[in-house]
This record gives structure tokens, C-alpha cells and sequence, in this order.
């Protein structure tokens, strides 16, 4: 398993490059779909 970059976000940071595949196969790429919004990453393990 590949493991994350150990460098942390702080206030004023830029959100890295991401994008995810959403179940109904769209794909959402961060930070670019907020557009100069605010928005929220909630990040689940679902198991442990």
C-alpha cells in the first residue's frame, strides 16, 4: 500500500491537486471545483 505524503496543511496552505471518481462515474477534481469558494474534505476510513 502507498502511503501519504507526511506534509501537513496549515491556515494559507494550498489544497493539493486531487481528483476522485464519485459513484455515479463523474469525476470531482480539488481544488478546482470550488472555484475560489470555501469548502470542506472529510476524509473516512471506513475500516480500520
Amino acid at each position: 500500500m502507498t502511503q501519504a505524503s507526511s506534509i501537513k496543511l496549515d491556515a494559507g496552505s494550498r489544497f493539493p491537486d486531487i481528483e476522485f471518481q464519485l459513484v455515479d462515474g463523474a469525476k470531482l477534481a480539488l481544488p478546482g471545483a470550488w472555484a475560489g469558494r470555501w469548502g470542506t474534505v472529510l476524509f473516512y476510513r471506513g475500516h480500520w
